[in-house]
């Protein structure tokens, strides 16, 4: 990286010294005039323009905000922490994250040294990538997708390729070319960023997709398998503070991808271990009760028979009788 280019990226701006000055909340003024904060492109992009690039502001909390074109985080120095969807990730020196319009995100404040450039897109300006229709991979989906869906889930590709000198390389070329614009650079940076892409495809290995549907799959595995391995505690404190999640959103996924509440789903994980356990153990059936989180046994008894339309007895004797008349 040039000289004069590496002291424009370290040096001061003039918020970032109005904070170090005192102030301790973000202009939003200089982001837009939308009062939902939803950053505006208008506010750094001339008409003409589809790509810029600005160093983002340290030395402060940038609060939970949408943006109304695709944004790249670059992280040219440091690390950038941020919190999308509750989910807190540091991004390591290298490392980059393409985001769509609809998703929101919160920004932990970065240090002096914590040097991290952001890419205003324009969705139109990836159009010109068609020609790698034929390709089937996640960036060229997500593209698409942000350019000509009507999807609200926000969405974020993360790629992890701190290690990869080429795509450093291609960066600080792109970078250098918003820097200190030139009569070429506007097809050179169409040039460099295709490059990008294709280095990115490449390392397709590295990519983390993230969308607000996706995450919320895997949250409900997540649930999912915390209850199997915990039935007998069955507390929704426990898995919440497991998960980092608020109780009402674990009652809401549970509800939404099993279809029963998550009381529901504790005690039929319950009684599915216990009805192994009788199958598979000459234990008690008070034994089998408690190791599986009940203590009432006519409780137990009553919420076994309604699912099984039989006592504990009753099944572990069929079962018996079953493995009897097979052998």
């Amino acid at each position: 990286m040039k000289k004069e280019i590496l002291k424009k990226l370290y040096a001061h701006t003039e918020e970032e010294t109005d904070i170090l000055n005192g102030r301790n909340t973000v202009d939003q003024n200089i982001y837009t005039d939308d009062k939902n904060f939803v950053i505006d492109r208008d506010k750094f992009l001339l008409p003409e323009q589809m790509i810029s690039v600005r160093k983002h502001t340290r030395f402060i909390d940038f609060p939970l905000h949408k943006h109304n074109y695709i944004e790249l985080q670059y992280v040219y120095k440091g690390n950038l922490t941020q919190v999308i969807d509750g989910k807190e990730i540091t991004m390591k020196e290298g490392e980059l994250m393409m985001l769509n319009q609809v998703i929101s995100h919160e920004i932990k404040a970065a240090g002096e040294d914590d040097i991290i450039i952001n890419f205003i897109v324009k969705p139109e300006f990836f159009q010109y990538i068609f020609s790698l229709a034929d390709i089937d991979n996640v960036i060229f989906n997500f593209i698409m997708s942000t350019i000509y869906s009507n999807s609200t889930k926000g969405e974020y590709l993360y790629y992890k390729v701190s290690d990869k000198g080429s795509i450093k390389a291609n960066m600080e070329k792109i970078i250098m070319e918003l820097y200190e614009p030139n009569i070429t650079s506007s097809i050179s940076i169409k040039l460099l960023v295709g490059l990008l892409l294709v280095n990115l495809i490449k390392h397709s290995d590295d990519i983390e997709v993230y969308s607000a549907d996706n995450y919320e799959k895997k949250l409900s595995l997540d649930i999912l398998k915390y209850i199997d391995e915990h039935y007998e505690e069955g507390s929704l404190a426990a898995i919440s503070e497991q998960l980092n999640q608020p109780d009402y959103k674990i009652c809401r996924i549970v509800k939404k991808y099993t279809g029963v509440t998550f009381k529901q789903l504790v005690q039929e994980t319950r009684l599915n271990k216990a009805a192994d356990l009788l199958m598979r153990t000459s234990l008690a059936v008070t034994d089998i009760m408690q190791a599986v989180g009940y203590e009432n046994i006519t409780y137990f008894y009553k919420i076994f028979k309604e699912k099984y339309t039989m006592t504990p007895h009753e099944y572990r004797k069929m079962i018996e009788q079953e493995h009897y008349q097979t052998n």
